[in-house]
């Protein structure tokens, strides 16, 4: 059984770098979706059943809901006092209060039409393809598609059954448990076992070929690698791909084991601006596939947040540096790994890069703004290799195994990294950690060798 972060419970509350999401009330450990969906005219008919658990005394929930009409909602199996629906969120008054520690369930039925939202960071959430369905929830699109508590580190495991017409191929987040066709529709159900935060929750609907799996290289842990590609582009795909099982057989090496069942790549048919990742998969765009491996550090990168950012999970956006840097990093640990440049080489160019720009952002929180800013990415990887030059590549490389064990499918904040890291190092790391962490102004990289 995974450790448990002690600081787990106390920072699922709302997140003011999303303001106006998740409710501090209450945690839901499972979520349960009964989706029918008509891809032509887009119409969503949902069934959500969260159960849940009050973490104080509460009168009231909030659900967060966006663009979708709720026509009933169940407390227990019996109607609430009164629920309200809003632009954003649904606010249920329940019959009885709930103590601290009760726990209880929700059943909302809803329909409509989905789209994405309008954030600071474009369009997010559910989002129509020329022919199917893409949703990219990150930070805060899930409402846009199922009523949850939208707080990244309120974490669950989840049901999610989808019907749509049978010549669509269906994934959503999971292993599939079961298909059944009736009449032109099939309804297909997915289940994922480990918590994951509701924006990496996800649903992809297109006319797909399924892959079962890469070539697995020998000696390799036995992940299963699923695949589903748009016809044209299977030539391509297993070109550009081939090298995701090597990856897949070095970052275990690197940051322990797997930490999902399987690992599921989707290319849409449509071009994206960038690939995406969700829990125990990513989404690339069409553009993505080239054929003479012109995404491989993408691939890297999308591969890596299994381990950093869907596992182990930022308590709260502002310490979203543990999920992109560390992602950053992979890319260039693969680049050295693979015949490419080194760590040290890229670090090196990059540090370059970064001195030349404004320094203007601090990564441990970098305001909404800022969160997807590629310098947080560049400096967040620095500070790693930063830290593999001062602690030495097997205490360096020991220390991330223990990082992704000891948290696995937990949340985590950037003082929890620092902590960790003095269990590695005779001095304390705190002051070389908030010297890249929390200050503007950009270090200079210890000397490789040291």
């Amino acid at each position: 059984m995974p450790k448990r972060n002690p600081r787990s419970d106390v920072t699922a509350r709302p997140d003011d770098y999303v303001e106006g999401s998740g409710d501090s009330g209450y945690r839901v450990h499972h979520y349960s979706l009964d989706l029918d969906y008509r891809v032509a005219t887009n119409r969503l008919t949902g069934t959500a059943t969260l159960e849940a658990v009050a973490r104080g005394d509460i009168a009231s929930i909030r659900l967060d809901l966006e663009g979708l009409s709720v026509s009933k909602v169940l407390v227990d199996g019996a109607k609430p006092a009164q629920y309200r629906q809003g632009a954003t969120a649904v606010t249920v008054t329940l019959a009885e209060p709930l103590a601290t520690g009760t726990a209880f369930t929700v059943v909302v039925r809803y329909t409509g039409d989905p789209a994405p939202r309008d954030s600071a960071w474009g369009e997010v959430g559910w989002e129509e393809l020329t022919e199917g369905v893409l949703v990219a929830a990150q930070p805060n699109g899930a409402p846009t598609w199922f009523p949850c508590n939208d707080v990244v580190g309120d974490k669950a495991t989840y049901r999610i059954a989808v019907t749509a017409e049978s010549e669509y191929t269906v994934v959503a987040n999971g292993s599939c448990t079961s298909t059944r066709k009736v009449g032109s529709r099939t309804t297909r159900v997915f289940e994922m076992t480990e918590p994951m935060s509701t924006y990496l929750a996800t649903v992809q609907i297109g006319v797909y070929r399924q892959l079962r799996a890469l070539d697995t290289p020998e000696g390799s842990a036995t992940v299963v690698q699923r695949s589903y590609v748009p016809g044209d582009l299977l030539d391509d795909f297993g070109a550009d791909f081939a090298a995701q099982p090597h990856m897949m057989q070095l970052f275990e090496r690197m940051f322990g084991p797997y930490p999902f069942a399987s690992y599921t790549v989707v290319v849409t048919d449509d071009e994206l601006e960038i690939p995406l990742e969700a829990g125990g998969m990513s989404t690339f765009g069409r553009n993505h596939v080239d054929g003479h491996g012109g995404s491989q550090r993408l691939i890297a990168h999308e591969l890596a947040h299994s381990w950093f950012g869907n596992s182990v999970t930022a308590a709260s956006w502002r310490h979203i540096w543990l999920h992109e840097g560390f992602a950053c990093y992979a890319e260039w640990l693969w680049s050295e790994h693979s015949g490419g440049p080194s760590a040290q080489r890229l670090a090196t160019g990059f540090w370059a890069n970064l001195s030349a720009l404004d320094t203007d952002i601090v990564i441990g929180d970098p305001g909404p703004d800022l969160m997807f800013d590629d310098r947080l990415y560049k400096r967040g990887a620095l500070t790693l290799h930063a830290l593999r030059l001062t602690l030495g590549d097997d205490t360096f490389f020991d220390m991330l195994r223990a990082w992704t064990g000891d948290h696995r499918h937990g949340s985590v904040t950037t003082d929890d990294f620092v902590e960790h890291l003095d269990r590695f190092s005779p001095e304390p790391l705190g002051d070389f950690v908030r010297a890249w962490v929390f200050e503007s102004a950009l270090p200079k990289l210890p000397r490789a060798g040291r």
